[in-house]
């Protein structure tokens, strides 16, 4: 399904790429019981798309062939982007209709619609003329989910607190990823309610990596601590990592995010796209590169 019919066409296109946890530590829980994280965060070129065209007020169309999902949804969270933009703005605006394609499962652990919001929130910035930018929007993006301050630069970051202290990531070699999801969707609350155990630490961090090889092997002396419970409920979870790192020229395996998407780490885009052919194709499944920094 494109944007609705009788449209003009797209004024403007947005990418929202994949977001990918290559590291997760949950160092602490603040007294509102949210949890501090540490994280080394990644764009894939795996993505969903924000289109948006003049239209009378804000509405949303959804298609792709993961929006079946999302159908029943009353308030998608690029339709809660575009008001709360709006509001902001604080001055009459053009109406505009958007369209989600959705190429990215739903719930899954790689930010798909903290992605679409970001997507929204630049493309309206643009279009409206508002001239906040990326960094103007961080703050405002924070009211929509803990994701969405990272995924608005959409480049490789450190993430700390809930979500919204974001630095600088070590300098990254080329790289590609195969990402892998049972088509099980994973909400995150249950995740975290089932996490058991002490607090981990942040990562120590190098200022660079030299290439795939290096940068996997330090990786391996991190973690996800959400995958432990992610397995506990959902077993699948333990299936598609033993799936990936069965994969030839995989150097490093682990889930992202809250789950149920894993990834495998390869030294090069081609060799991680030619890769994904492999898993089983019941699953949702990609490879290819990451986005440059």
């Amino acid at each position: 399904m494109g944007p609705p019919a009788g449209a003009a066409g797209p004024a403007l296109a947005e990418t929202a790429r994949a977001k990918i946890n290559l590291h997760l530590h949950v160092t602490g829980r603040r007294a509102d019981g949210y949890h501090l994280l540490d994280s080394l965060v990644v764009f894939a070129e795996a993505a969903d798309t924000v289109t948006l065209a003049p239209a009378e007020g804000l509405s949303l169309t959804i298609g792709g062939p993961e929006g079946g999902v999302l159908a029943a949804e009353p308030d998608n969270l690029v339709l809660r982007a575009a008001r709360l933009l709006a509001e902001v703005a604080g001055r009459p605006l053009p109406g505009a209709a958007l369209h989600l394609e959705k190429r990215l499962p739903v719930a899954s652990g790689i930010g798909g619609g903290s992605a679409d919001a970001a997507a929204a929130l630049r493309a309206l910035d643009r279009f409206w003329g508002l001239g906040i930018g990326v960094a103007g929007l961080e703050a405002l993006a924070l009211r929509l989910g803990a994701d969405v301050p990272v995924c608005l630069a959409s480049r490789p970051a450190r993430m700390a607190g809930v979500g919204e202290l974001l630095s600088a990531a070590p300098r990254l070699p080329g790289f590609g990823l195969v990402l892998a999801n049972p088509r099980v969707s994973l909400p995150t609350p249950p995740i975290f309610a089932a996490r058991t155990g002490p607090f981990s630490p942040p990562a120590v961090l190098p200022e660079a990596w030299t290439d795939a090889a290096a940068m996997a092997s330090a990786l391996r002396e991190l973690r996800n601590d959400l995958e432990p419970p992610a397995i506990l409920l959902c077993p699948a979870v333990a299936e598609v990592l033993a799936a990936l790192r069965a994969l030839p020229g995989a150097l490093l395996a682990r889930m992202s995010g809250s789950g149920a998407t894993c990834f495998a780490l390869f030294a090069e885009a081609e060799a991680a796209a030619r890769a994904a052919e492999a898993l089983p194709p019941a699953w949702w499944r990609w490879g290819g590169a990451v986005r440059a920094a």
